[in-house]
């Protein structure tokens, strides 16, 4: 029986074979230790959630009604003896032209963009603090809110306060979902 003769390049191809299986194994045993780390750490959820709202009453009724959609996404963590997190909300109001509205929602109304840092938990209700800034109605830096939210789907609520407005801004989900996990205290 004749032995075929190997060349250096098929040793060289099986030798980097190798160590790819190698180096894959043990890059998926770093990833695979690491999320069971990440899973077992301090990080907790407290809230989250988006979608878009209209706030009950609109405008109300100074200056005649107009209703107000918001875009609002927001989340909460509770890490080690720390709350951190985002709040957007950008409440968008009908262009109103002489005659009556279009009823596409257009007018940047009031822009809030915040960082949480502090959250209470009742049930399947949280109420995130922080600081944000403002652009349109109530427009500032560093202005304090406070954003109350109720768990679930269509028709949940929410309750919108900034220092630097007299009134809250109550809100009912009309698309998306607002989670406050059990126990997220």
């Amino acid at each position: 029986m004749k032995r075929l003769p190997t060349s250096g390049s098929s040793k060289r191809n099986v030798i980097c074979l190798v160590m790819v299986l190698l180096t894959a194994g043990s890059l998926s045993l770093v990833i695979f230790a690491r999320t069971d780390s990440d899973s077992s750490s301090n990080s907790k959820v407290i809230a989250r959630g988006g979608g878009t709202t209209i706030i009950q009453g609109g405008t109300g009724a100074a200056g005649g009604f107009m209703p107000v959609l918001t875009k609002i996404a927001f989340h909460a963590e509770k890490e080690g003896a720390s709350v951190t997190g985002g709040f957007e909300c950008l409440a968008l109001a009908p262009e109103v032209p002489t005659g009556g509205g279009s009823g596409q929602f257009t007018v940047n109304a009031m822009h809030v963009t915040g960082q949480v840092t502090g959250a209470v938990v009742h049930g399947d209700t949280a109420t995130l603090t922080g600081t944000a800034n403002i652009t349109g109605l109530g427009a500032g830096s560093n202005v304090s809110f406070t954003f109350e939210v109720n768990k679930g789907g269509s028709g949940a609520t929410s309750v919108l306060k900034v220092a630097s407005l007299s009134g809250p801004f109550n809100e009912i989900l009309i698309e998306g979902r607002f989670e406050v996990p059990s126990g997220g205290s």
